[in-house]
């Protein structure tokens, strides 16, 4: 059985890019997400943390790139990305005006 996460843990930062303000138009919204969480939780956490009703949500895993340090060749972290579609009429406040 997968561990629960709280709703307000599952959300970590929103992804704000250009492509990410282009599916804005479409009611389609990006963030950074735990690792650990599944679509129900994400779908979850969107509709009480911003009220609005989730339609679909998409993730994908992201691997990390690697960095330079000097000589040294790290490895970002990978981490989870989901892109959330509301149903239309719905928007989140976060996101307009960027």
């Amino acid at each position: 059985m997968p561990s629960q996460i709280h709703p307000y843990a599952v959300l970590l930062r929103p992804i704000i890019t250009e492509k990410s303000t282009v599916l804005t138009a479409q009611d389609k919204y990006v963030f950074s997400v735990d690792p650990r969480a599944n679509k129900a939780q994400i779908k979850e956490a969107v509709e009480i943390a911003f009220n609005v009703r989730v339609a679909n949500v998409n993730t994908m895993n992201m691997k990390g790139k690697p960095r330079r340090f000097g000589r040294r060749v790290t490895k970002q972290p990978d981490w989870k990305k989901a892109v959330v579609t509301l149903v239309p009429g719905d928007t989140i406040e976060l996101f307009e005006g960027i």
